[in-house]
């Protein structure tokens, strides 16, 4: 089984599920821009953020075997902070980097006016720098802020295709199918969906335009549930050409939008000196 994590995000993961992601599959990922469970409270915050997401993660991954891109965006909860959205003005320069493959997180947590604003805007950063979106939709009224969110998209002109709205659910699902979006389903231990929710849905869908992700972070969260959402697509009777579709060839597809994505295969962790900017991922020599 090849996995690829569509939304997983590793600065929040240790190097132990780097390690175990590698052994199940796991062979590359996108980690989007997120919230980082406090307020940041200025921009220089935020580039020091976006800096390591495109230096050092990238380089860390790739030491244990993970190919690793990332997507760049000023988050939908922090779009409240005055002190945050000055970042939008420099989004432009980190949009043109290597390894950044969409723009996102994006879209709506609260559904505020400032959310409005910078969900707009960023749709259309997207469009001028040619990327896709990745676009949250939030965890409260989920299906009046789906809604909402394809509202924006529509107004965007973006094509359709170019954007995967995430974290759906039964309620969800069929709206952004029918409006051509790609659908992103994050699998959880405890909230949003899990592997059996998300067999049935694939059963009732089909399997195209499907995104499955982990999401995990710093929260409770597990970043094998694409491989867990596979075994359970194997023993509900799909096919192993099913479940690469949707855990290998549907990202790739998403993301390949982008002309950006590196997947030459990466051999898995070794005791390499190699360093990001002086620093390895080896703790010193043996005592």
């Amino acid at each position: 089984m090849r996995i690829f994590d569509p939304h997983i995000h590793m600065t929040s993961r240790t190097t132990d599920d780097y390690e175990t992601m590698f052994e199940v599959g796991v062979r590359a990922l996108v980690e989007p821009a997120f919230w980082l469970g406090q307020p940041r409270t200025n921009v220089g915050s935020f580039t020091d953020y976006f800096d390591a997401l495109i230096g050092w993660e990238r380089f860390r991954a790739a030491q244990f075997g993970i190919r690793h891109h990332c997507t760049i965006a000023l988050n939908p909860k922090e779009a409240n902070d005055p002190r945050c959205t000055a970042v939008l003005d420099v989004l432009p320069r980190y949009l043109a980097k290597d390894g950044v493959v969409a723009v996102g997180e994006v879209g709506y947590d609260s559904m505020t006016p400032a959310e409005d604003e910078v969900f707009a805007r960023q749709m259309q950063l997207a469009i001028e720098h040619e990327l896709p979106a990745l676009v949250h939709t939030p965890h409260r009224d989920k299906l009046a802020g789906t809604h909402r969110t394809l509202a924006v998209v529509n107004e965007s002109g973006i094509a359709p295709e170019m954007v995967a709205v995430d974290h759906l659910n039964e309620m969800t699902v069929k709206v952004v199918k029918d409006s051509g979006c790609w659908m992103g389903f994050s699998i959880y231990p405890d909230t949003k969906m899990d592997e059996i929710r998300m067999v049935a849905i694939l059963r009732e869908y089909g399997t195209d335009k499907v995104l499955v992700n982990s999401a995990a972070d710093w929260g409770r969260s597990d970043p094998l549930k694409t491989y867990r959402t596979g075994q359970q697509m194997l023993a509900a009777g799909f096919s192993e050409a099913d479940v690469d579709k949707v855990l290998w060839q549907n990202p790739v597809d998403f993301y390949g939008q982008s002309g950006r994505l590196v997947l030459e295969e990466l051999p898995g962790f070794a005791a390499s000196t190699e360093t990001f900017q002086g620093n390895s991922v080896l703790r010193g020599g043996r005592q």
